[in-house]
């Protein structure tokens, strides 16, 4: 995985104007303080002072079996995860990656084979969403693919060099879901591919 290049800056418009930015952090991704003077609903300027983590855009891959009615998905450690709660870190979650200047599809594409070994043929683009816009600049762009048994060409796991060991579990719809309500799948994304494709795509299917 490439260095990801910070985001530049955008310039003022009629109601942000920026007024400072300060490096705190470029040790991987970037993290700068960001002062702002914003226009409030009344027409009066406020300047505020945030700190916006740049860490890249990126782009996440639900695998669906819709003869079958299931999922591939994959376990792996985050440290975040771990400081926050999760007893093991480990969590259940889609596949998805960083673009590394790569467009959307093609990264969903490269991180699918890397992570669960199954070669995609026509993915879906569904809808683009920031995660976490409080505090961090990543946008993610989420894609549905529909897969066979035959399609997996290698056994997956990620990349060793990256610090990747990533199970990969394929397991009915309903199970996954249940999962959710259970607590056993808590990561953001994936809970929202999940949804999707049950309240919009397994009922076309019907």
């Amino acid at each position: 995985m490439k260095r990801p290049q910070p985001m530049p800056l955008p310039g003022d418009t009629d109601n942000v104007r920026l007024v400072d930015a300060q490096l705190l952090s470029d040790s991987w991704y970037t993290l700068r303080k960001i002062s702002v003077e914003l226009r409030r609903r009344d027409g009066q300027w406020q300047r505020l002072s945030r700190e916006a983590y740049d860490r890249g855009n990126g782009a996440a891959l639900l695998l669906w079996d819709p003869r079958r009615s299931t999922v591939v998905l994959t376990r792996q450690f985050r440290l975040p995860a771990f400081l926050n709660g999760s007893p093991d870190g480990q969590l259940i979650e889609a596949c998805a990656g960083l673009l590394d200047g790569d467009e959307p599809e093609a990264c969903i594409r490269r991180e699918a084979e890397e992570e669960t070994g199954y070669r995609i043929r026509t993915p879906r683009k569904l809808f683009e969403a920031y995660m976490s816009p409080g505090s961090v600049t990543e946008k993610l762009h989420f894609f549905v693919a529909e897969y066979e048994p035959g399609d997996r060409v290698r056994a997956g796991g990620g990349l060793m060099e990256e610090g990747e060991d990533i199970e990969v579990i394929e397991m009915p719809l309903a199970e996954a879901l249940a999962a959710i309500a259970s607590g056993r799948i808590q990561d953001g994304k994936t809970i929202m591919l999940l949804q999707h494709v049950a309240l919009v795509l397994a009922q076309s299917t019907v």
